[in-house]
């Protein structure tokens, strides 16, 4: 189920009065990433699980009280423990798991106290806040519904293959005929579309993407028409956009 952040922060906020007050690490724990994870309308299962176990270079086990892998590790406590063990505690299971496993944010928690590092970003500069305060910090947890702060670097493979795309796409349309301004204008509005469904402008979220595959033909016969009355929509101001303008445009 698709949400917006306003669903989410509104889910958010029950969910930080139901859990005010709760204390004990192992007994609360599962229950609470359980109902975390659905803020978002994700199901934890289906991508993180619990205890996860790692072997450690001095041959220990050590168990990851919450692992999404490649993507979030959870550092759980009770309530009032210090956090700042946590974080170092966290960091030395990475020596136990493979490259591909290693998580981009570390989430430590006591329940009622937050910390989120983003370690492509800032490392060393986590999110923090109180429980209460949740819902004015759902879009840090973006990555959580699939949508994530991006780090562009000058020889990304993604940014390199995006841009081999859209110049392949550039010479099919010039060969076609469409060109000019008006090929360059149709280029920077799919360009918006495609950053706007990235990073929640348009909501709920990766309805641009569900737009171009569920609402246009397999063979791509009715793309041209369909994306005209995509951007015809967004050219009308948003109070003027009667439904029977927008048709079968979700915007």
């Amino acid at each position: 189920m698709r949400l917006d952040w306003n669903d989410i922060k509104a889910r958010a906020a029950k969910f930080a009065e139901d859990w005010n007050g709760a204390q004990y690490e192992r007994g609360e724990t599962q229950t609470f990433y359980n109902e975390f994870f659905e803020l978002f309308g994700v199901t934890r299962r289906r991508v993180a699980s619990f205890e996860h176990d790692v072997n450690m270079p001095d041959k220990k086990r050590g168990y990851l009280d919450l692992f999404w892998k490649g993507k979030l590790l959870v550092e759980q406590k009770s309530a009032g423990r210090s956090l700042k063990p946590a974080r170092r505690q966290a960091l030395d299971y990475f020596p136990g798991l493979k490259e591909h496993e290693l998580p981009r944010y570390i989430l430590l928690s006591d329940f009622q106290n937050f910390e989120l590092y983003d370690l492509d970003i800032a490392p060393d500069r986590p999110v923090c806040f109180r429980l209460l305060e949740l819902p004015d910090h759902v879009q840090d947890f973006g990555f959580i519904a699939g949508q994530e702060r991006r780090v562009f670097r000058d020889h990304d493979p993604v940014n390199i293959l995006a841009s081999e795309i859209m110049g392949a796409l550039h010479d099919a349309l010039d060969e076609a005929g469409y060109r000019g301004h008006k090929l360059e204008r149709f280029l920077v509005r799919l360009l918006f579309c495609l950053f706007a469904d990235d990073t929640g402008i348009f909501q709920p979220l990766g309805i641009f993407e569900e737009y171009l595959k569920d609402r246009t033909r397999e063979d791509g016969a009715d793309l041209g028409p369909m994306l005209s009355k995509l951007f015809e929509v967004l050219d009308t101001p948003e109070p003027e956009r009667g439904k029977t303008r927008r048709g079968s445009c979700p915007l």
